[in-house]
């Protein structure tokens, strides 16, 4: 009788664990940033900003990507300082974008530039 018992709670025990795990799985998104195209001239490095927390820096022909929860997020893009000469950053403080996210999303963007500045224009996936 106890060997049973305790086969039963930890039957019971396993199957309530498993279904947690595989859809803890699929608990974020994805958003992919690049800057693969010339549409920013310049040779300067930019700093992804997520919440206002330096993210990501990116060179030309180069994209980084983000696994983050469901939610929404705030995005701004600027120039940094480097060892290129002439990226001095600007006084003023870039506009952000907003974002939401779902759990399973795949979002990309790339980085392009107008007479207001850098932003981010969503991009197909490609594939």
């Amino acid at each position: 009788m106890r060997w049973s018992a305790f086969s039963l709670f930890c039957m019971l025990g396993f199957s309530a664990v498993v279904p947690q795990a595989s859809a803890a799985g699929e608990d974020y998104g994805v958003v992919i940033i690049s800057r693969e195209r010339l549409e920013v001239s310049t040779n300067c490095e930019i700093g992804i900003y997520i919440q206002d927390q330096l993210s990501a820096r990116l060179f030309q022909e180069q994209s980084t990507s983000f696994n983050l929860p469901p939610g929404q997020f705030s995005l701004r893009l600027k120039l940094l300082p480097g060892q290129a000469p002439g990226c001095n950053p600007g006084m003023l403080a870039p506009g952000s974008q907003n974002i939401t996210l779902k759990a399973g999303d795949i979002l990309k963007f790339r980085i392009a530039m107008t007479q207001e500045g850098m932003f981010l224009k969503s991009a197909g996936l490609g594939y």
